[in-house]
C-alpha cells in the first residue's frame, strides 16, 4: 500500500513539474545555506583544534588583563616586564620560556611603504616561540643574540604580494627609518598574519622602538611530569605577590591551551548559531512555499479526491498521499541543497586557500551532516504539508464530486 502512495505522490509531483521545482527552490537554498555554515564552522573548529595540538599539553601563557597590546589608553597602566619573566623562570616546574613585545612600524622596501607589527623576541629563547607558532626557517638562519638590526621574515615577503618585488636573504628592509638586514625567511604556514610576520632580536627591537622593558605575551613550557595546572597556579601566586596584587586586583591572565580552545569554540558556536538563525528565516519561507503548494494542490484536486473516496479510499489513504508528496518535496530539496552546499563550501575553501594562503577555513562534510540535512528537509516538507493533507482527508465526497 505504501508503494502505491509513493507512486501516486511521484506522479502528482511530476505532473506539476515547474511548480514542484519552484516550491523546492526555497527548501534547497535554505538547506544549502545551513549546510555551508555548519560545514565551514566544523572545518574551522577542527583546524583550530589542530593548531592547538601543536602547542602540546606542556605550555601555558600569560598576558596583561587588557589583552594583547592593551586597550587604547590602558597599555601603560597594565604591563608585564622582563623582571616578571625572570621571576617566572625560577618557579619550580618551569623548564623554558619565551616572550615577545610588539610595535607598530613603517616598513619600506624598494620605494614601497607598508605598515606592520614588528615582533621583538629574545634570540636565546626563540625555540619555544618557534615551536608554539609552528615556525621553521626555510632560507637563511634564525636570529642570534648579537644580531644588530636583523630580521626573520614571513614567507609572503618572498612568495606573496606584500611588496611588488620579492624580498630575499641579505636584502635591506627599512623599519622606522632604520635599515635592517634579512637573515632568515620562514616556511609558509598558511596563516596570513604569521606569513607576513617581521621578527627582530629583542635588544635591537627595544632600541629601535624605545620600549625598555614591556612584555606583551609570555609563553611557559613546564618540566616533563609536572602538572600544568599546578605550575600555572604557582606562577599566578608568585606574580600576585611580586606585583603587590590580590585576586580582586589581578591585572594579568594565565591561559592554558584548554582555556584558549574553549574560548575559540564558544565564539565559533555563537557565530554559527547566529548565522544559522538567519538561514532559518529562508527555511521558513521554503516551508510556507510547500504549504501553499499543497493547499493549492488540494483545491485543484478536489474532484479527484472525491472520486478516490467514492471508490473506497479512506481518509488515512488521502492523508498519506498528500503527506508523502510534501515529504518528497522536502527530501528532494534537501538532497539538492546538500549537493549545492558541498559544492559551494569547497569553492569557498579553495578560494580562501588561494587568495589568503590560509588553511584555517576548511569545509567539513561528515556523514551525519549530510544525512541530517536530508532528514531535516523531509521533516520540514512533511510538517509543512500536514495541515493541507489533513484538510484533503476530510473532504466531503458529495461536495468534491460536484466541484468544478
Amino acid at each position: 500500500m505504501i508503494n502505491d502512495y509513493f507512486i501516486l505522490a511521484v506522479r502528482n509531483l511530476r505532473k506539476r513539474g515547474l511548480r514542484s521545482w519552484l516550491t523546492m527552490l526555497g527548501i534547497f537554498i535554505s538547506i544549502a545555506t545551513i549546510f555551508i555554515l555548519i560545514s565551514l564552522s566544523l572545518g574551522l573548529q577542527e583546524a583550530v583544534k589542530e593548531q592547538f595540538k601543536t602547542l602540546g599539553t606542556d605550555k601555558f601563557f600569560i598576558q596583561p588583563k587588557t589583552g594583547f597590546m592593551g586597550a587604547p589608553g590602558s597599555i601603560e597602566a597594565v604591563i608585564l616586564t622582563e623582571k616578571d619573566v625572570e621571576k617566572i623562570s625560577k618557579i619550580r616546574g618551569v623548564k623554558d620560556y619565551s616572550y615577545f613585545t610588539a610595535g607598530n612600524a613603517k616598513v619600506e622596501y624598494k620605494e614601497q611603504t607598508r605598515y606592520f607589527l614588528i615582533w621583538g623576541i629574545p634570540a636565546e629563547h626563540q625555540d619555544i616561540y618557534f615551536e608554539i607558532g609552528s615556525f621553521e626557517i626555510e632560507d637563511g638562519r634564525s636570529l642570534k643574540k648579537d644580531d644588530k638590526n636583523s630580521l626573520v621574515i614571513g614567507n609572503l615577503f618572498k612568495t606573496g604580494p606584500v611588496f611588488t618585488k620579492q624580498v630575499n636573504i641579505g636584502d635591506k628592509i627599512t623599519i622606522n627609518g632604520q635599515d635592517c638586514k634579512v637573515q632568515g625567511i620562514m616556511s609558509l604556514i598558511g596563516n596570513p598574519d604569521d606569513d607576513r610576520a617581521l621578527m627582530m632580536e629583542m635588544n635591537s627591537f627595544r632600541e629601535l622602538f624605545d620600549i625598555p622593558e614591556k612584555v606583551d605575551f609570555i609563553m611557559i613550557q613546564i618540566e616533563e611530569g609536572e602538572n600544568i595546572l599546578e605550575v600555572a597556579e604557582r606562577t599566578e601566586k608568585m606574580l600576585l605577590k611580586s606585583r603587590g596584587l590580590t585576586e580582586k586586583t589581578q591585572d594579568f591572565d594565565i591561559l592554558t591551551p584548554e582555556d584558549l580552545l574553549e574560548s575559540f569554540q564558544n565564539i565559533l558556536i555563537i557565530i554559527t548559531v547566529f548565522l544559522a538563525g538567519i538561514a532559518a528565516i529562508s527555511l521558513l519561507v521554503g516551508a510556507i512555499g510547500i504549504a501553499n503548494t499543497m493547499y493549492t494542490s488540494v483545491i485543484e484536486r478536489t474532484k479527484e479526491i472525491g472520486i478516490m473516496k467514492a471508490i473506497g479510499a479512506q481518509d488515512k489513504d488521502i492523508l498519506w498521499i498528500f503527506l508523502i508528496e510534501s515529504g518528497l518535496l522536502g527530501v528532494v530539496g534537501g538532497v539538492i541543497g546538500v549537493i549545492l552546499g558541498i559544492g559551494v563550501s569547497k569553492i569557498i575553501e579553495y578560494t580562501i586557500i588561494n587568495l589568503y594562503n590560509t588553511t584555517l577555513l576548511q569545509a567539513a562534510t561528515p556523514l551525519f551532516l549530510i544525512i541530517g540535512c536530508i532528514v531535516f528537509g523531509f521533516l520540514i516538507g512533511a510538517v509543512s504539508g500536514t495541515l493541507p493533507a489533513f484538510q484533503a482527508s476530510k473532504t466531503n465526497v458529495a461536495d468534491a464530486l460536484r466541484y468544478e
